[in-house]
């Protein structure tokens, strides 16, 4: 999907025209390993926007490499990159590959009360610094507690309709902007897959 004509231009601010989209799923390792960082590696806050990593493979046909004969070594590598950046080891959450179709409703119902990136961190830290089952509700309502989100609340919220809608159209437009997997960045109309692309986002922009 393409900037409207002349959005870069100089009459346009920067900061509005070019402002990075973080596309995520909390079930992905190297999204984990990005969201810790990327506030700091990107020059300006970006918009956190969850999607469904299985609604996109479902259009390509694709699957997480962790079911394939890569899972031990993409699991190592993920190992690795955390000791590199600082962050706590890895602690994978039982079944991992684990179903985050209600943690990813309650990311976007955290959207909409302007609670994305705390809740989203703190559901990223539950699954894989805690080694905890995002397809658990208890699990995910630890992770709104600590963002101030009431456990009734965020329970109402993933059960709505318009959530439920709001996520499957943020879905379909990343895919239709050209989203084949997590963590992807937007920057106009470039994209940069992958926690190692950070860099390459933050020189785009």
């Amino acid at each position: 999907m393409r900037a409207p004509p002349g959005s870069h231009g100089p009459n346009h601010t920067p900061h509005l025209t070019r402002q990075p989209i973080f596309y995520y799923d909390l079930g992905s390792p190297y999204a984990y390993l990005a969201a810790e960082r990327i506030q700091h590696v990107l020059a300006v806050v970006p918009i956190w926007q969850p999607i469904l990593l299985g609604g996109i493979w479902k259009k390509t046909g694709g699957r997480s490499w962790a079911t394939t004969e890569r899972r031990e070594a993409g699991m190592a590598e993920v190992e690795r990159r955390a000791e590199r950046y600082g962050l706590m080891p890895i602690k994978w959450p039982d079944g991992w590959p684990n179903n985050t179709l209600t943690a990813m409703r309650a990311a976007t119902f955290a959207q909409q009360t302007g609670r994305a990136v705390a809740f989203s961190l703190a559901a990223f830290r539950q699954a894989f610094a805690a080694g905890r089952d995002l397809s658990e509700i208890d699990n995910v309502l630890i992770a709104a507690a600590a963002c101030e989100l009431h456990p009734h609340a965020v329970l109402k919220g993933i059960g709505m309709r318009s959530t439920k809608d709001r996520l499957r159209d943020a879905t379909r437009e990343a895919f239709e902007r050209g989203v084949r997997g997590v963590p992807t960045i937007a920057v106009g109309d470039e994209l940069f897959c992958g926690d190692d692309r950070l860099e390459e986002a933050a020189a785009a922009l």
